[in-house]
């Protein structure tokens, strides 16, 4: 490839990235479905703007090699023992029982070899990692129960993947008329042992002799050195380079250097892996879809249902979920993954597969991950207008009459709380949510009732005719906002302390007559300021007064906004003014001649009072 065809292909690379991620990514349909569809648009099949597909390839493979790395880097012992019963218990389960349904579907219906069927069993088993984990963090359900199981399902396919990336060589090998090869296996062996006790020995040390250079390029050169030189090694004995490069970062998991790594590793990795996926898309025979379309859909909507036949009873009875959780959980695991991309070619290298089938089952991979996203929409909007009417009915109040009221009942909420059970105050707190209920419960929180403090009659239900105060904690500012006008326009005797969330929600919240929302993370923020000042030198009592003036310059500078809300352009003029007026504020404390009227005023003896 000479320079002015690299170049050539390089700027269409990055263009066609620039152009198709971002729209997938704004349409929620993942970064790993905007790579596939640039690789298609510039494939040969298509524009056909880079005709060398075998040496783009080649260089992406590597990006497959660094992720492995990366993979193995996040999988320390330590966090997998804590997370042991999930992983290996739903985790396994998943793996094994689609590898072996969709295998011997492969073997007995469509006349795969057993090795074949072995292989492309284990791929469709695997799920997108890219997608699933992605869209736990998109919708802040990383930490559901659901989120969990998920997690973990996913943290074993990724175990699963090496082995079985592993394996297609060896399997190949069998299926050849030589049959087995001892020594092919004794390399592999071998290669593994030497890779495991070498790193263990040979790594830490090699790793701080380099941290004394205290050079970051001579750092990342030594990772890099350590992923190619073990991916090398693998290749040599004859077994692919990613198992290398998983064994390294094993290794490396629970050290110290571990963080740096990932970080030397992560820009190489995330360009390299989205060549990898440009380069699959390039290799797609989209013309299979367009002559064989009900086959293609057949293969995808089969991969479909049997994968979440059998995961819907993994999550009620090993993950203890309820439907509406499982269905989440069926609908993110169904779909194809980014390993089974690696492993499919790898076997089509080997053989084990032919082409057509090759290309058949990735363009079905490919079509359900690019269904996915839309699903778990439509599905999580299902779930959601169920949860309107929700299956527990809302509890009935029976207590003394409150002097507060605390809506929502999540970390603002408890601290209000504890301080008032200190107090021996009476309070009557609401939470909507039925799996914080069922949490807090088993605190013994007595003074903590089910239901929607959003409606009338659970708000009469609490008694909030008696009441003084209504605390408003929830976290959702729109849910925020109805609560405070029905309390506004119910109970307008009762004093509102509301939460808000940024400075636009406490506009809105002033308008319904709230006078002072208290910014949730306002306070905190406030104090990280005093640290860092006093952190750059600055004496404790100077870096509080300097964040004092700040907070009252604000809350100034909020209720002069408040008028003008409304109005961007207006709002940027006030923030660039108030900000001008700050400067000069501290600039005058700055001055020598008030710095001296300060310092007397501190030493200044106080007047002795008369002791009569």
């Amino acid at each position: 490839m000479d320079s002015h065809s690299f170049l050539n292909t390089a700027l269409v690379f990055l263009l066609a990235t620039v152009i198709a991620v971002p729209l997938t990514k704004r349409f929620r349909l993942g970064a790993v479905l905007g790579f596939l569809i640039a690789g298609v648009v510039i494939g040969p099949q298509a524009l056909g703007l880079v005709g060398d597909t075998e040496g783009v390839a080649t260089i992406s493979e590597f990006g497959v090699v660094l992720m492995l790395f990366v993979i193995g880097l996040e999988l320390s012992p330590q966090r997998l023992w804590v997370m042991r019963r999930a992983v290996f218990g739903a985790g396994l389960l998943q793996v094994t029982a689609c590898s072996l349904v969709i295998g011997m579907a492969c073997y007995y219906l469509f006349g795969f070899t057993a090795n074949a069927a072995a292989i492309v069993g284990g791929s469709l088993a695997l799920s997108s990692t890219a997608f699933g984990l992605q869209i736990l963090a998109e919708r802040k359900e990383a930490g559901s129960a659901y989120g969990r199981i998920t997690f973990a399902v996913l943290l074993f396919q990724d175990l699963a993947a090496i082995p079985l990336i592993a394996a297609v060589p060896l399997l190949a090998s069998s299926a050849s008329p030589h049959g087995v090869d001892p020594q092919a296996i004794l390399r592999t062996v071998g290669a593994i042992v030497v890779v495991v006790v070498g790193g263990r020995y040979l790594l830490r040390p090699v790793f701080r002799f380099v941290a004394r250079a205290n050079t970051q390029e001579v750092s990342t050169a030594t990772a890099l050195l350590v992923v190619m030189g073990t991916a090398w090694l693998m290749e040599e004995v004859g077994v692919s380079s990613t198992l290398g490069a998983f064994l390294a970062g094993v290794l490396l998991a629970d050290s110290e250097y571990r963080h740096e790594l990932e970080s030397h590793i992560e820009p190489f990795k995330g360009l390299l892996l989205g060549l990898f996926f440009i380069s699959v898309g390039m290799s797609m025979d989209i013309s299979l879809l367009l002559h064989q379309p009900l086959l293609v859909l057949a293969i995808t909507g089969g991969v479909l249902a049997v994968k979440g036949m059998l995961l819907w009873p993994l999550g009620r009875i090993v993950g203890s979920l309820n439907r509406a959780d499982t269905l989440r959980m069926v609908v993110l695991l169904a779909c194809g993954g980014e390993f089974a991309f690696v492993v499919l070619k790898q076997a089509g290298e080997q053989r084990l597969i032919t082409e057509l089938q090759q290309g058949l089952i990735v363009l079905a991979i490919t079509l359900s991950m690019a269904v996915t996203p839309l699903v778990v929409a439509i599905v999580a909007k299902a779930i959601d207008v169920k949860a309107k009417k929700p299956d527990r009915e809302y509890d009935t109040i029976e207590t003394a009459p409150p002097r507060v009221i605390i809506a929502g009942f999540g970390r603002v909420g408890q601290i209000v709380g504890r301080v008032l059970r200190a107090q021996r105050i009476p309070f009557v707190a609401l939470e909507s949510s039925v799996e914080q209920m069922d949490t807090l419960r088993r605190f013994n929180n007595t003074s903590l009732f089910f239901g929607d403090p959003a409606r009338p009659d659970l708000l009469r239900a609490a008694q909030a005719d008696q009441a003084e105060v209504f605390v408003l904690a929830t976290d959702d500012p729109e849910a925020n906002l109805r609560i405070a006008r029905l309390v506004r326009r119910q109970y307008p005797h009762l004093k509102i302390i509301a939460r808000a969330r940024n400075r636009q929600h406490v506009f809105r919240l002033m308008d319904l007559g709230i006078e002072e929302p208290v910014r949730e993370t306002f306070s905190s923020s406030l104090k990280m300021t005093r640290k860092t000042l006093e952190a750059l030198g600055l004496s404790s009592e100077l870096a509080a007064d300097r964040v004092e003036r700040f907070r009252q310059h604000d809350m100034k500078l909020l209720k002069a906004q408040y008028l003008v809300y409304d109005d961007e352009t207006r709002l940027v003029q006030t923030s660039r003014e108030a900000l001008n007026d700050l400067m000069h504020l501290f600039d005058a404390d700055d001055d020598p001649i008030a710095k001296r009227e300060r310092e007397e005023a501190a030493v200044a003896p106080v007047p002795a009072q008369d002791s009569n």
